[in-house]
C-alpha cells in the first residue's frame, strides 16, 4: 500500500519527492539484524548490508496507508502487519528518538517516550516542544506497564527495537512499526505521519528539508571536501558508513566519503590503533555516554591521529551526538544541516 493519501495532487507529488530523496539517501543497512545500532544500541553489531538494505528500503516505502485526509478508522499497513486506528490519535507513545523527532514535528506532544540507554532526559532540541512526557522505559528495555498506565491511543516504534514486545503493546493501543530507525528515517517519518494523518505535514517539511540539503550542498561549491564520521561508544569505535542517518544527511549534501565509509552498511569499527583510517578532508566525532568511557582519548593520544592534515589545520570538530547520531527524524537533520553549513560554507 502506498504512503500517499488519495488526497490533493500537490501533497502526492510532495511525498513522491520525499521519498525520491530518500532513494538515493545510501545503501547498505540490515533491518534484520537483531538490535543492529542505528543510534545508541551499545550492545549492537554492525548492520549486514547489500541486498536486505535495498529489501528494508523497498518495504519501507510501501507502507502506509490508503486513508483520505481526516478519514477514520485508517488501517495502516507497517512492518509487522496491519493496525486499525479508529479516531485521531492524541495520546501517542514514542518508542525511540527518531519517532519522538517525528512526533514533537508535526505538531504533537506525546504522553510517553523511551530514551536511550543511560539517558532519561528528553532531547534538548526537542524540550521546547515536547510538553512533558513520562519515560517508559529504555529503547532496549520498554516497562509495558507504564506504558499501559498512560492509556495511549497509538504506540509508535521499530521492529528492529521491539518486535518481540509487538504482541503486547498492541493489546494496549494500535501499534505501528517501521523496520528500523536510521537511514529510512525519511519514510519512517510518512509512516508515522499516515498514522497521525498528517501526510501532508510531513511531506512538506521534507521537500523543505531537501531544498535546504541542496541549497547547502550548492553553496560548498562543486569542489567539496570528504567528510569522516567518527563516534566514540563505550565499547567501539566506528567509522559510519551510508547506511547510517547521517550517511543520508551528507549523500543528500553531495559530499564525498573516504573510501572506507563508502560502503553498504550502517559503519565500519576500527581500533584506536587505527584512528588514521579516519582520514579526510573533514573530521566530525560524536561521543555517546561518558566521553571517559570510550576509548577516544585513547585514539586522540595516538600520533597518527596528531599527524593527520584535518587534525593539524582544525578541520577535525566534536559535534552533537544528540543529533548527529540519535535524533534520526527531520529536526535534527535540519540541524545537521545548519552545522555542516557553519563550517564548510565560507
Amino acid at each position: 500500500m502506498s504512503l500517499r493519501p488519495r488526497g490533493t495532487a500537490a501533497v502526492a507529488l510532495a511525498v513522491a519527492a520525499a521519498l525520491s530523496l530518500s532513494a538515493c539517501g545510501g545503501d547498505g543497512g540490515d533491518g534484520s539484524a537483531a538490535k543492529a545500532d542505528a543510534g545508541g544500541d551499545k550492545k549492537a553489531a554492525v548492520a549486514t548490508g547489500g541486498k536486505d538494505f535495498a529489501d528494508a528500503a523497498k518495504k519501507t516505502a510501501a507502507y502506509g496507508t490508503g486513508a483520505k485526509p481526516g478519514e477514520f478508522p485508517r488501517t495502516v499497513t507497517h512492518a509487522m502487519g496491519k493496525s486499525e486506528i479508529k479516531a485521531a490519535p492524541k495520546r501517542v507513545v514514542v518508542l525511540d528518538v527518531g519517532e519522538f523527532d517525528n512526533v514533537v514535528s508535526l505538531g504533537l506532544k506525546p504522553v510517553g517516550y523511551a530514551p536511550s540507554e543511560g539517558d532519561a532526559a528528553i532531547p534538548s532540541y526537542l524540550k521546547k516542544g515536547a510538553g512533558n512526557p513520562k519515560s517508559v522505559g529504555t529503547i532496549n528495555s520498554l516497562n509495558l506497564e507504564a506504558i499501559a498506565g498512560l492509556k495511549p491511543d497509538l504506540i509508535l516504534g521499530s521492529q528492529l527495537r521491539a518486535a518481540d514486545k509487538y504482541d503486547e503493546l498492541s493489546k494496549i493501543a494500535p501499534t505501528v512499526f517501521s523496520i528500523r530507525p536510521g537511514f529510512t528515517w525519511k519514510e519512517n517519518y510518512l509512516l508515522n505521519a499516515a498514522a497521525l494523518d498528517r501526510t501532508e505535514q510531513a511531506a512538506t517539511a521534507l521537500a523543505a528539508y531537501r531544498a535546504k540539503a541542496q541549497k547547502l550542498g550548492a553553496d560548498i561549491g562543486a569542489d567539496k571536501p570528504t567528510v569522516s564520521m567518527v563516534r566514540y561508544m563505550p565499547d567501539r569505535l566506528r567509522l559510519y558508513a551510508k547506511a547510517s542517518f547521517i550517511g543520508t544527511i551528507l549523500e543528500d549534501v553531495g559530499l564525498p566519503r573516504p573510501k572506507n565509509q563508502q560502503i553498504d552498511d550502517l559503519a565500519t569499527e576500527i581500533s584506536p590503533e587505527r584512528i588514521d583510517e579516519a582520514d579526510a578532508d573533514w573530521i566530525f566525532t560524536g561521543v555517546y555516554g561518558d566521553a571517559k568511557a570510550t576509548q577516544r582519548d585513547t585514539a586522540r593520544s595516538n600520533p597518527l591521529w596528531k599527524k593527520l592534515d584535518a587534525v593539524k589545520e582544525g578541520r577535525a570538530k566534536d559535534v552533537s551526538d544528540e543529533t548527529w547520531y540519535l535524533g534520526l527524524g527531520v529536526t535534527s537533520a535540519g540541524l545537521v544541516l545548519d552545522d555542516l553549513r557553519a563550517d564548510l560554507v565560507k
